[in-house]
């Protein structure tokens, strides 16, 4: 939560936020590109003639890989490109300076290993380059040699190119060499040498002392630096070595270190990714304003369509277009810019038949720069060509979504904060009274003991296990929070053993980083280091964390990092991570916290119970570790909208599981505006119910019966469709396919989908058109598919695809169709949590296709516990051919038995049969009931009461 208590006096005067101003972004809180010097420096370099070049005669080809120096003309510097062709179809090029003064950070942690290589081979070489094939006869690398140029082809078509506008810049590390310093190391320098030359003149010779060596490397051109460096190299442009915004100055002891390069990709109009911005699903061309920005930041109350940063970055962006999808890795956590530009932005619908009538010969093309402000050059190339390549490219380098547990995908209830214990249960009660089902009930920071973590209130919350045990006779569960700003409290054990233990963050000086948080002064543990994290981890056990219980779970917010008093209200870049700066992890810091979360939930159970953790902030790889939400959102009409290419976006970079908070974080809903949105986050695939502490409380009954019962009818409808949402969450840990999909993953040939984020698919066979517009009395979704038909889920009227449908709507209105041609199971039975629906029977919802066929699968396990990867668990296909529909065993060799059973069948778009007749594996044979609505092609198998778990047959005859 970004803001603020009356008790946090001194964080509002250092914000300069009050909440009885306007809810709005303070955006002079946060750097422009002009206001953060190596963005604007960087951009100042306009496209052109590249000062590098390569020497070929450098390079070195081994099996696994190429490495050549380039070397800048301008300064003479040279640095190191390393290129991998990976398994998978994935190219990376690493780019670092050839002999820094010291090394430059390169991320750890993120990649799940190291990327395992397949062979290069030399095609051709000649003085102007090489070319190399990538495997197949057909893909290549050239490497151009004057100026250097990267570019990947298959067969005559350039798929994409590195540094073809010549944006390549490397700010290498060098000694300030303004005059005084200058002035002092030289005179320094010779009096040792003097002093030397006495005690050794006798002595025989020793090594060269550094200083000796790096002059003799700079003398000789085949070092990475000459003495005749340009002047406009040495000159110091402002912001190169300090740079203040607002009140803070940032002294850089590295000088400049910003990277940047610059990639074409031919063919491409549409590019989507790079979150986390509050913008639409294709990314715009930014030649007009700022940059995209990655650097997380607590943004209080964001504004909505611009490139500002906000509270969590993955540096990932898809391209797509109807002959081939790729994707764009830059692995650098530091702060990153990104640009793009296009062609054809701008150009109108007209515009473009135009040049298709005139016969255009000017190919569409995206470019896209990247800019980060210090580390190295490290990207990988993910060449797809299908969407569901790249996802598995990149969930190969970074990991899968993890399997949350079951009771994680069902609805949560939170506000700021629930009040006591008594409220606790008050509420929980209220939820069985208007028999709405919730899974979670959440505490935020009021709960804890004054703002200290790992704490209860010891008025509000006496007996916290007394509470949850009341929760869990219910089979519920709770998640408290536990953020990673520390109080600096003598009394206060955590704070102690961090301070003890010298695991806080270093200012620049070498003492504890402190800062101003939710509990006044803060100290911030340094999670990049390993040690840390495993303490950490260790303070979640129920021996260490007092009131705590295995239905108790963890949501880690602020961790951006969030500092009040800071600049951009985070954390100063010079302070220091051991050796590192803060500005080199930045990115990273969230990441760690939810890892190092995850973890202490995992080893409190001894390793056996799935954890589940959300985070605020995040980056590449997060996935591993939970869910993510879209932060501090507004009670608006736009917010609910841009709710949908938010996670859109996310699902694209391999984060599933995310969500917005139901209702606005900030504000007031009015009651259709609260309604619609509890009907567009039963269909997210994160369902989460939040508000800010001054806001009213919105509990889903306050709002009258007629209220409550569409509220109450769309929760019900997300826990009926639990196996589904289960089923998809598990292909997702598995392929890192996105649970929550654009059209185009699908209909990647279909160009009207290109641009379409107000619906979207939830796996292959839900399509989901929430109504988003206030006052609305209808929506227009676009069916996909020639050919194809897709049912309405709640009247099973039959639609045809490739068509733009009129769907008329009232208050209970969400419009959903599913997929002919698929099989989805549903829980007709709902009851007040997920966990007491777990033995309950299953409704197969079986909508045939065109050519009357369908498929499915069902999914089932405990639900909670990592025994899925001992083979503990229930996978069966589904299908149905010729009239027949069957369930056999997809995992022939895992082991689970179930209570559950096949309650009822419906079959959408049927014929009336004669007679149905159900066989078993055990070879007994029955007639069903059934019932058939003409009217709707509707078949309904009633009670046909077999194992979910074994095979069978149904036939109609």
């Amino acid at each position: 939560m970004a803001a603020f208590t009356e008790r946090m006096a001194p964080v509002l005067l250092l914000l300069s936020v009050c909440l009885s101003g306007a809810w709005a972004v303070d955006r002079g809180n946060f750097k422009t590109c002009d206001q953060s010097a190596f963005c604007k420096r960087q951009r100042a370099l306009k496209p052109g003639h590249s000062p590098y070049r390569a020497l070929l005669e450098t390079m070195e080809l081994t099996n696994t890989r190429l490495t050549l120096q380039l070397i800048n003309d301008n300064n003479k510097v040279r640095l190191l490109l390393e290129l991998y062709r990976l398994q998978g179809n994935m190219t990376r090029v690493k780019i670092n300076e050839l002999k820094p003064l010291k090394p430059r950070y390169e991320v750890p942690d993120v990649l799940i290993r190291e990327p395992p290589t397949e062979p290069l081979s030399l095609i051709s070489k000649d003085e102007n380059g090489v070319v190399l094939s990538l495997g197949s006869e057909s893909q290549r690398v050239i490497v151009s040699a004057r100026p250097f140029r990267l570019d990947i082809m298959e067969g005559s078509d350039v798929l994409m190119s590195l540094n073809s506008r010549g944006l390549l810049a490397f700010e290498h590390l060098r000694m300030r060499k303004d005059t005084f310093s200058y002035k002092v190391t030289s005179t320094v320098a010779s009096v040792w040498n003097n002093i030397k030359s006495v005690f050794t003149s006798q002595a025989e010779p020793e090594p060269e002392p550094e200083a000796e060596a790096e002059k003799k490397e700079e003398a000789d051109p085949e070092n990475q630096g000459e003495e005749a460096v340009k002047e406009e190299e040495e000159k110091s442009e402002d912001g190169m070595w300090e740079e203040t915004f607002k009140s803070h100055s940032d002294g850089k002891p590295n000088g400049p270190s910003s990277v940047s390069l610059d990639f074409s990709l031919p063919g491409v109009e549409h590019v989507y990714g790079i979150p986390e911005h509050a913008d639409n699903l294709k990314l715009k061309t930014t030649d007009a304003g700022d940059p995209y920005r990655l650097y997380n930041l607590d943004v209080f109350q964001y504004e909505l369509f611009n490139p500002m940063a906000l509270y969590g970055a993955v540096p990932v962006m898809v391209s797509h277009s109807a002959q081939r999808t790729m994707g764009i890795f830059w692995l650098n956590a530091a702060e990153t810019w990104v640009d793009i530009s296009s062609n054809t932005a701008g150009k109108t619908v007209f515009g473009k038949m135009l040049d298709y009538v005139q016969g255009s010969s000017e190919t569409p093309q995206t470019d896209v720069r990247w800019i980060s402000e210090s580390g190295i050059i490290d990207v990988f190339i993910m060449l797809g060509p299908t969407p569901y390549d790249v996802f598995s490219q990149y969930a190969s380098l970074t990991g899968t979504q993890a399997f949350p547990p079951l009771a994680g995908l069902a609805y949560h209830q939170c506000r700021w904060n629930y009040n006591d214990q008594e409220d606790v249960r008050s509420v929980d009660s209220g939820f069985d009274e208007h028999d709405i089902p919730y899974d979670f009930i959440w505490l935020d920071i009021e709960h804890t003991d004054g703002k200290r973590y790992f704490t209860w209130d010891p008025h509000k919350f006496a007996t916290p296990k007394e509470m949850l045990q009341g929760i869990m006779d219910k089979r519920r569960k709770m998640v408290a929070i536990v953020d990673p700003h520390i109080k600096v409290d003598s009394n206060y054990k955590i704070h102690n053993e961090i301070r003890s233990k010298g695991f806080y963050i270093k200012n620049k000086d070498g003492g504890d980083y402190e800062g101003w948080c939710w509990p006044g002064n803060a100290g911030y543990p340094d999670f990049t280091n390993p040690e840390m994290r495993a303490w950490w981890a260790s303070m979640f056990a129920y021996d260490q964390y007092e009131g705590s219980m295995e239905n108790l779970y963890t949501w880690n917010d602020m961790n951006e990092p969030s500092v009040f008093n800071g600049p951009e209200v985070t954390m100063h870049k010079d302070a220091l991570h051991g050796s590192w700066e803060h500005r080199d992890v930045h990115n990273l810091y969230g990441f760690y916290v939810q890892m190092a979360t995850a973890e202490g939930l995992i080893q409190r159970s001894g390793g056996v119970e799935r954890p589940f953790v959300l985070t605020r902030a995040f980056f590449a790889g997060s996935q591993r570790y939970g869910a993510v939400w879209t932060g501090d959102n507004a009670a608006e009409w736009e917010h609910l909208k841009i709710s949908i290419p938010m996670c859109l976006s996310l699902g694209l970079v391999g984060i599933s599981l995310c969500g917005a908070d139901v209702g606005g974080f900030f504000k007031t809903p009015n009651s259709e505006l609260l309604v619609r949105w509890y009907q567009t986050g039963a269909y997210q695939p994160f369902f989460r119910a939040h508000a800010h502490l001054d806001t009213p409380r919105r509990e889903p009954w306050l709002f009258g019966p007629e209220n409550t019962a569409l509220i109450r009818e769309a929760v019900r409808q997300r826990y009926a469709l639990l196996p589904y949402w289960y089923q998809l969450f598990y292909q997702a840990h598995h392929s890192g396919h996105p649970v929550m999909r654009p059209l185009w993953v699908e209909y990647p040939q279909d160009t009207v989908t290109y641009a379409m984020d107000d619906q979207f698919l939830l796996g292959r066979d839900l399509l989901v058109h929430p109504v988003t517009e206030e006052g609305s009395r209808g929506v227009t979704a676009y069916l996909p598919g020639q050919g194809e038909i897709w049912f309405d889920v709640h009247t099973f009227q039959k639609h045809n695809g490739a068509q733009n449908l009129y769907i008329p709507v009232t208050m209970s209105s969400i419009p959903v169709f599913q997929r002919g041609g698929s099989i989805i199971p549903r829980k007709a039975r709902v009851r007040r949590s997920s966990s007491c629906m777990e033995d309950d029977p299953y409704t197969l919802y079986v909508a045939l296709s065109a050519q009357r066929t369908a498929e499915g699968e069902l999914y089932i396990d405990d639900g909670h516990t990592f025994n899925f990867n001992k083979k503990e668990f229930i996978h069966r296909s589904l299908s149905f051919a010729k009239n027949v529909l069957s369930s056999s065993n997809l995992a022939p060799d895992a082991q689970y038995s179930t209570q559950s059973w096949i309650e009822r069948i419906l079959i959408l778009g049927s014929s009336k049969p004669s007679k149905v007749t159900l066989r078993t594996a055990d070879g007994q044979e029955s007639q069903l009931e059934f019932d058939f609505d003409a009217s709707m092609s509707v078949l309904t198998l009633r009670k046909p009461g077999m194992n979910a778990g074994i095979d069978w047959t149904v036939v109609l005859q």
